[in-house]
Formats: C-alpha cells, sequence, structure tokens
C-alpha cells in the first residue's frame, strides 16, 4: 500500500512539475509576444508622430510619441521625433534633452546625429564645431542613407561662420554622393553671394529656380541676391512669391520681420 501511494506521489509530482516547466515556458512566449506588440506599438505611433510634425501639428506630434514612450521608454527614434518638434518650438533644453536621450539608447544611430547637429548649429551656433562632429557621426555610419544631405548640412553650418573653403567642400562632397543634389546646388550659390560675386550668385540662382522646384530656401536667397544688387523690381517679385508660396516659412516671417537688411 504505501509503495503504490509513493508511487503514485511521484506521478503526481511528476506531472505537478510537467505543467510548471510548460507554464514557464509560456510565460516566456507571453512575455516575447508583448514585448513585440510594444516595439511595434512604438514605432507605429512614433511614424504618425512624424507624420504630424511634418505638417506642423506640433500637439499631436508630441502625444503620439509620448504614447510611443509608455509602450516601450527606450525607444530612441520617439525622442529624436519630440527632439525635432521642441527644436520647432524654440523649447531648446528640451530639444536637446530628447535628443541626447535618444543618442544615449542609441550611440549609432546617425538621423539622430543629423537632428542634433543641426539643431546646435540653428540653435547654439557657438557650438558648431560639436554641431560638425555630429554630423560627421553620422557619416561615418555606412549604412547610412543619406550622407548628402548631411554634407550639405555641415556645408551650410560652416558657412554661417564664412569658411568658405571647408563650406564647398561638404557641398562638393554632397555633389560626389548624389550630382545635382539641390540643397548642396543652392549652397555654392550662397557661398558666391556671401563672397560678393552677385552676378554669378544672381545667373546661378535664377538658373536653379528654372531647374529645381522653388523652396522657402532658394526664393530667400534670391531675395538677399536681389537686394545686394539694388533690383528692386526682382526682389520685390521674389519677395510676393515667398509670401503667397510660404506664407509660414522661416524666411517668410524674417521678411515680414525686416530681417533681410541685417542678413
Amino acid at each position: 500500500m504505501k509503495k503504490a501511494l509513493a508511487g503514485l506521489l511521484g506521478m503526481f509530482v511528476g506531472v505537478v512539475t510537467g505543467c510548471t516547466q510548460l507554464s514557464v515556458k509560456e510565460m516566456g512566449q507571453a512575455s516575447e509576444e508583448t514585448r513585440k506588440r510594444a516595439q511595434q506599438s512604438a514605432k507605429i505611433h512614433t511614424e504618425l508622430a512624424g507624420q504630424y510634425y511634418n505638417r506642423n501639428q506640433y500637439r499631436v506630434a508630441i502625444e503620439e510619441a509620448e504614447i510611443a514612450l509608455r509602450a516601450n521608454p527606450d525607444y530612441a527614434p520617439a525622442y529624436n521625433v519630440l527632439g525635432l518638434v521642441y527644436m520647432n518650438l524654440r523649447e531648446n533644453g528640451r530639444a536637446r534633452w530628447n535628443f541626447e536621450r535618444a543618442l544615449k539608447i542609441a550611440p549609432s544611430d546617425s538621423d539622430v546625429h543629423n537632428n542634433f547637429g543641426w539643431f546646435l548649429c540653428q540653435r547654439h551656433p557657438e557650438e558648431m564645431d560639436l554641431a560638425v562632429d555630429h554630423f560627421m557621426s553620422a557619416i561615418r555610419n555606412p549604412l547610412y542613407e543619406m550622407p548628402e544631405k548631411t554634407y550639405s548640412n555641415a556645408g551650410i553650418c560652416v558657412l554661417k561662420r564664412d569658411e568658405f573653403a571647408q563650406a564647398k567642400a561638404f557641398f562638393q562632397k554632397a555633389l560626389v554622393i548624389r550630382p545635382n543634389y539641390p540643397l548642396a546646388v543652392l549652397g555654392l550659390i550662397e557661398i558666391d553671394f556671401k563672397r560678393g560675386d552677385l552676378k554669378t550668385a544672381k545667373s546661378n540662382i535664377i538658373s536653379y529656380m528654372q531647374t529645381y522646384p522653388l523652396t522657402s530656401e532658394s526664393l530667400w536667397l534670391a531675395i538677399q541676391i536681389e537686394h545686394a544688387i539694388g533690383d528692386h523690381q526682382a526682389e520685390a517679385s521674389y519677395a510676393f512669391q515667398l509670401q503667397r508660396r510660404f506664407p509660414d516659412s522661416n524666411e517668410a516671417i524674417a521678411l515680414r520681420e525686416g530681417r533681410l537688411n541685417h542678413e
């Protein structure tokens, strides 16, 4: 009887142990599924945040990015989008915190390096060298898909310090990667303008606008060139187009605020 009871107990223990092992396995699978769902949710809401950011719907962009971070608090792309949003809202402290948080999580993320470099270039010109370091960090990644954009951004930034040779080198590197890249071509025209070669700058900006779609940046540069030359009719024409096509752009705002004379 005792032997039979012992056998039954042994069988019972074996069944319980087997159930426990199965439960642990199932728990592991459930945990992995939960993690995947959280990761997917973070990705989807970050993409939505980016779309709202591109539409200048910053409040909704922030809400979507925060939903993403509730799903996955270590999702670097969500912090990257928040950095861009707060940069455009001119909340520089929050922008910087989010970019730095993204890089802490993903130190090799080229998009974050590029965006943080652009933020420093636009909002903290005293940290221009650090901005260029971030641009170069982005480019060093062999898998980065937009090195021509980052080289152009670096050129635009150093041009603010009238470092013409360095800016030209950056723009030319962009054009080697992607010939006729608009941002780099426009940068080279700005070099001519800033060097005082107004005749060349005017000829090239006219050619540029006949070749590429108009942007607020190209119209703003055309306005500055014509203003320097003294062709007020051409200047007024470009100013009208800037205000009509891109009324909410930084360039249109600068024009309305009379900042042209201080460029």
